[in-house]
């Protein structure tokens, strides 16, 4: 029966968590932690450092500034970033496609945010296509569960991108017109599924996070074989803002799921201005 089939990509997309814990997904949990781990935080890019983000990275021994130099120039700049950003909204575009055993399906959905600091989001649903099934049971508890990540202070330090939770090494930096990025390898201190391993690239003058490409600290299911994580930003006035978050699962049992979520149409309402001490920064 198709209800038989649903039941089973359930499973195979999120692991064997479900079966003791209904519809607390095991790798839906682990995207929530994916996403709420970087919109938390006022960080993000603008086009040109994304387009520079894709090149080689220059030896480290280049780099301006020390590794732990960079660490806390972003720490603070992000403290400073999420404290001045009082209100705003924007749109956002969730796409799931699962491609293999047993069956292929997809989904879209489109839904309107509204940000009021310190810690509150509103969603409401525009539209909605495909598979009723991911729509409920992925796009949804994404919704439900970033909402409630957003209002726990002690979620939010746990998975901060902090040298409390992170040990940082340099990989690089890349010179550009615009100042130019550092490229950070990062490994998180703890086992913990919602942080990351991998890379960032961080803004030289911004000292924003520019892209992340990683994978999960710890594997979310046994289902789940492999994940890869990239996450790319936008600079909207003074704040940088999620662009794009892609997800590719795939699955032990033979299968690949994408999970894409595009942020767009951002309208800051309300923010103080920033004020930054560029002699600071620098020491």
């Amino acid at each position: 029966m198709e209800s038989d089939k649903l039941e089973t990509l359930f499973l195979l997309l999120h692991g064997e968590q479900h079966m003791r814990n209904g519809l607390r997904l095991a790798g839906c949990g682990m995207l929530v932690g994916v996403i709420a781990c970087w919109s938390l935080v006022g960080v993000g890019q603008d086009a040109s450092a994304a387009h520079s983000a894709d090149t080689p990275a220059v030896p480290s021994t280049s780099a301006p500034l020390s590794v732990d130099e960079v660490v806390r120039n972003l720490q603070q700049r992000n403290a400073e970033r999420s404290a001045a950003l009082e209100k705003y909204e924007s749109t956002r575009v969730y796409g799931m496609r699962y491609r293999g055993f047993p069956s292929d399906h997809s989904a879209d959905m489109v839904v309107h945010m509204d940000y009021q600091a310190p810690s509150s989001k509103e969603f409401s649903i525009v539209s909605q296509s495909g598979l009723k099934f991911i729509i409920d049971h992925v796009f949804k508890k994404l919704l439900e569960a970033e909402k409630e990540a957003a209002a726990n202070e002690e979620s939010r330090r746990r998975t901060a991108l902090t040298a409390e939770n992170y040990n940082f090494s340099m990989a690089g930096f890349e010179p550009s017109q615009e100042g130019g990025q550092y490229v950070l390898n990062l490994a998180p201190k703890v086992k913990n599924k919602f942080l990351y391993r991998g890379k960032i690239w961080v803004d030289a003058k911004d000292f924003a996070v520019v892209k992340i490409k990683g994978e999960p600290g710890v594997n979310p299911s046994f289902f789940i074989k492999k994940t890869d994580i990239e996450h790319t930003y936008q600079k909207v006035g003074d704040f940088w803002l999620p662009a794009e978050n892609r997800t590719e699962s795939v699955i032990r049992l033979g299968g690949v799921a994408h999970l894409s979520i595009e942020y767009k149409d951002y309208k800051i309402l309300k923010a103080e201005a920033l004020n930054h001490s560029e002699a600071a920064l620098a020491k």
